[in-house]
């Protein structure tokens, strides 16, 4: 959203006889060597409504015109609170991107990545560092263990709790992560429907995944109740197959119906970090050997020794399921190098279903100095509009 853009608000100011006063001054500062120190700048409000040109060896400012009182862009915009999203594909770099932006913005992390709820998976999920999170605070990480899996509505309302929290701080909350069901149902403000609790209709469904042929069966079952339900769940994701028939057979009525979109209450910027495919590939590649030669065999064998079943969700984990069959003999360890080489090109391309290119909430940077450059400028505007509209 660019402040004046609508007419509607140029003839106001217009008419106001005022356009002169109310432009801003121009602002000369010393040259700013770091963009940090620009985004420092306007995020501390030691900028008003500024535009940065980029050139850090000159006046990066100019003048812009204040908002005219009754501005509706400035009313909606002093109403809702700023939230910066992060996205990209598995080992783009979101983590060490976002540590940067939240060191020069003021800003604490929510991790909207689903592997990162669990203590004890460490190695394998790439979590930051306990050193990391120390100079940058973080939450929702390291919050349950691999027995006790969180749905989606209890990420939700520990998301909301922990981003409202950061506001009342006077912080900036940044949402960072990949998984895409985390991120749209914080961003599109996803009404989760309630899980009903049948515990006999769960063990009937339990059931008919165990037999031969159980898991079309559940599949072709959701399919009859709720095709659109049934299109866009992952068919290889059985726990979220049991949780839509169990809604459907239990409130006899769709699932896909009962989860409704309510805009929430923030003014969201979202940048998506992208790298070309066959590099970020070879980039993966390099990662999951590393993680190995970290010890995330040994990982997996203390979660096993502390009781953890192979079976469980968190168990279940990129990763962490291949290395288990490798620990049960069932394959060897370069085996399961390859599988989990395959399985992490398939969650890329899951990924980019959920953050395409063509979505236009979504700012796309690539890794390359020019763009990262224009990404710290374009969050700075952001977040200089988003001052001017709180002062309006």
């Amino acid at each position: 959203m660019r402040l004046l853009d609508d007419v509607r608000d140029r003839e106001s100011l217009a008419g106001s006889g005022s356009a002169e006063k109310d432009l801003v001054p121009r602002i000369t500062v010393n040259a700013v060597n770091k963009f940090r120190d620009c985004l420092r700048l306007v995020a501390g409000g030691l900028v008003r409504c500024v535009e940065l040109e980029g050139r850090h060896s000159m006046d990066y400012t100019r003048p812009r015109a204040a908002c005219p009182p009754g501005c509706y862009h400035c009313r909606a915009m002093a109403q809702t609170r700023n939230l910066l999203v992060v996205v990209g594909a598995t080992a783009v770099g979101k983590t060490a991107y976002s540590l940067d932006l939240a060191a020069a913005l003021k800003g604490e992390v929510v991790s909207a990545d689903s592997r990162y709820l669990y203590r004890g998976l460490d190695i394998g999920t790439a979590k930051p560092s306990r050193e990391e999170m120390v100079h940058v605070p973080h939450h929702l990480i390291d919050v349950t263990t691999p027995d006790k899996p969180w749905s989606l509505a209890v990420y939700k309302r520990e998301a909301k709790r922990a981003i409202e929290e950061i506001h009342a701080r006077g912080r900036l909350p940044l949402l960072v992560g990949g998984t895409g069901q985390y991120v749209r149902a914080i961003v599109e403000g996803w009404t989760i429907p309630p899980r009903p609790e049948n515990e006999e209709l769960r063990a009937d469904l339990q059931a008919i995944l165990q037999q031969p042929g159980g898991e079309e069966a559940l599949r072709g079952r959701l399919a009859a109740l709720d095709p659109d339900a049934a299109a866009v769940i992952d068919p290889r994701n059985l726990r979220r197959v049991i949780r839509a028939l169990e809604v459907c057979l239990m409130t006899g009525r769709p699932f896909s119906t009962q989860r409704a979109k309510k805009l929430p209450s923030y003014d969201v910027f979202m940048l998506g970090l992208n790298m070309p495919r066959l590099q970020l590939y070879a980039r993966i590649d390099k990662r999951i050997d590393a993680m190995l030669a970290a010890g995330w065999e040994d990982e997996v064998r203390g979660l096993v020794k502390l009781g953890y079943d192979w079976k469980l969700p968190a168990m279940s984990a990129l990763g962490y399921r291949q290395i288990g069959a490798c620990l049960r003999g069932e394959i060897d360890l370069p085996q399961a190098t390859r599988m989990i080489k395959r399985a992490s090109r398939r969650l890329v391309r899951k990924q980019a279903a959920w953050f395409r290119s063509e979505d236009a909430r979504i700012h796309w940077y690539d890794l390359s100095e020019a763009a990262l450059l224009a990404m710290k400028k374009d969050i700075a505007a952001w977040l200089g509009e988003r001052q001017a509209a709180a002062r309006a």
